[in-house]
């Protein structure tokens, strides 16, 4: 009898799958009393790299302020500031109501008293 050979995945070599060609996972739990649904929550998860979540468009933690280096959220918002400044001033140069011109003097009558 030959002895069997088993082969052995590593850990390693799973995580690498796994982060190289992605995993999704889905799930809705639903709770219901009476045939009245009272929740709803919605899992989805996905774990891959960073290059393959770039790859299908997933880039999030490019713009949330807990990741992004400091100096560099303070610069976008101070940037953003400055353009919403701008365009508040231009919304109030286009719908400044003109004053009224003042009423004409008024003329002194013409007719004599008699």
């Amino acid at each position: 009898m030959e002895p069997r050979r088993v082969q052995s995945t590593s850990l390693i070599d799973i995580l690498d799958r796994i982060l190289d060609k992605g995993l999704v996972v889905a799930g809705d739990i639903r709770v219901s009393l009476a045939n009245v649904e009272l929740l709803t929550i919605r899992i989805r998860l996905l774990v891959c790299s960073i290059d393959k979540a770039e790859q299908i468009g997933l880039n999030w933690w490019r713009y949330d302020t807990s990741l992004v280096a400091q100096e560099e959220a303070t610069t976008t918002i101070a940037r953003l500031e400055n353009r919403i400044s701008e365009l508040e001033r231009l919304l109030a140069a286009t719908t400044a109501i003109p004053e009224p011109a003042p009423p004409p003097p008024a003329r002194p009558s013409s007719r004599r008293k008699r």
